[in-house]
């Protein structure tokens, strides 16, 4: 066997590698998601219990994506989106404060990101107690959106740095602006 061939088959074996810890992850990501997606549905459905096992298992998920993600970051950002949003929806439901991207262990682009979305599931929380005539948590919704708008705003960097984030930043301006309406209404 040639040096070439050899080359060759050490590269085919890692990249065999490779592929195997990135299916393994695509499955683990999913999962993750779900999860926080079922989550968050139980946060609307006023099943805390429920948000909090879920979130518990996602915590565990994410420890075993963490194991692997440095090499495939590409495909855990979503799940990491996904995570922060679900996370910070629970503490704010839950009236404590906003855990920070350090406490949650996911990078800060992504956090971000899932602030924004956060802000759009805040919402929703506020038009449910709107029409259950409590004024008085939806103004606290409201107000949580707003602080999560208002503190993102000094963040002013270029789409390469920051991808998606003026596009959720809009959205999630646009938001506020909506819900203030609907609140004086």
């Amino acid at each position: 066997m040639s040096k070439l061939d050899n080359s060759i088959k050490n590269i085919i074996d890692i990249l065999k590698k490779q592929e195997k810890t990135q299916d393994g992850l695509l499955i683990l990501t999913r999962e993750l998601v779900r999860d926080c997606s079922m989550a968050i549905k139980s946060i609307h459905n006023k099943d805390i219990v429920e948000a909090e096992k879920r979130i518990r298992h996602v915590d565990y998920l994410l420890k075993k994506v963490k194991a692997v993600d440095k090499e495939f970051e590409y495909l855990v950002l979503q799940a990491y989106q996904e995570y922060a949003e679900a996370k910070v929806l629970l503490a704010i439901i839950k009236r404590k404060e906003i855990p920070n991207f350090e406490e949650l262990k996911v990078p800060f682009k992504t956090y971000l990101l899932g602030l924004f979305d956060c802000v759009g599931e805040l919402r929703r929380e506020m038009l449910e107690e709107l029409k259950r005539g409590n004024k008085q948590d939806a103004e606290y919704y409201f107000e949580s959106m707003s602080d999560i708008y208002e503190a993102t705003l000094p963040i002013r960097f270029s789409n390469s740095l920051l991808p998606n984030f003026r596009k959720k930043q809009d959205i999630a301006r646009l938001q506020v602006e909506n819900a203030r309406s609907e609140l004086l209404r």
